[in-house]
């Protein structure tokens, strides 16, 4: 495990997990809801941030490795899915999209291994609409977390909004590396 600048941005964003959902577990008495919107918003875009920031650095300096190629994705897909749990405990999101959000993650991220595994790797690289849904999905977020207006916006429209459209690209893409795979599957299943 090469220790570096991008790798310890990324181990900086798994840590950051604990702390974020933690400071729902502060009681009123010592901080105030919104306070514990704005810190939870505030150290959800710090992690999106630095997603790429660590991306960038590792291109920009050579420092990109195996274990980072594996790392920064898993470090996201925990983000994610802690914040979308939260957002189920707090009432801000339906607990169906959160269902089909993470168990995309779940079932990409093992399909792509077994594809890798089976030297098909290429078959199931990210692709557009992937992007978009990722793009949908760390915009919501910021934004229901919030729970306050967003440059005279209820944020919470907006961010419900983004969460379904997140959600229906989140089936879509699953569905564009599901089709990917298939003739490796089908293939692979004989």
């Amino acid at each position: 495990m090469p220790l570096n600048i991008p790798n310890t941005l990324t181990w900086a964003r798994i840590a950051l997990i604990p702390f974020f959902v933690g400071i729902y577990y502060v009681p009123e008495h010592v901080m105030l809801a919104e306070d514990k919107n704005l810190i939870a918003t505030l150290t959800f875009v710090t992690a999106a941030v630095t997603d790429w920031f660590d991306g960038y650095l590792a291109r920009s300096l050579g420092q990109t490795s195996a274990f980072g190629a594996f790392l920064d994705p898993v470090a996201d897909k925990l983000m994610v899915a802690a914040a979308l749990i939260v957002l189920v405990h707090l009432g801000r999101v339906d607990s169906l999209i959160a269902l089909v959000i993470i168990g995309r993650e779940i079932t990409i991220s093992a399909l792509r291994e077994w594809m890798a595994k089976v030297g098909a790797a290429g078959s199931v690289a990210v692709a557009f609409v992937g992007k978009l849904k990722t793009a949908a999905q760390m915009s919501a977020i910021p934004l229901l977390l919030i729970q306050a207006p967003v440059l005279g916006m209820d944020s919470m429209v907006l961010g419900t909004v983004l969460i379904y459209v997140a959600a229906v690209l989140t089936l879509w893409s699953m569905g564009y590396y599901m089709r990917c795979a298939w003739p490796e599957l089908m293939k692979r299943s004989r």
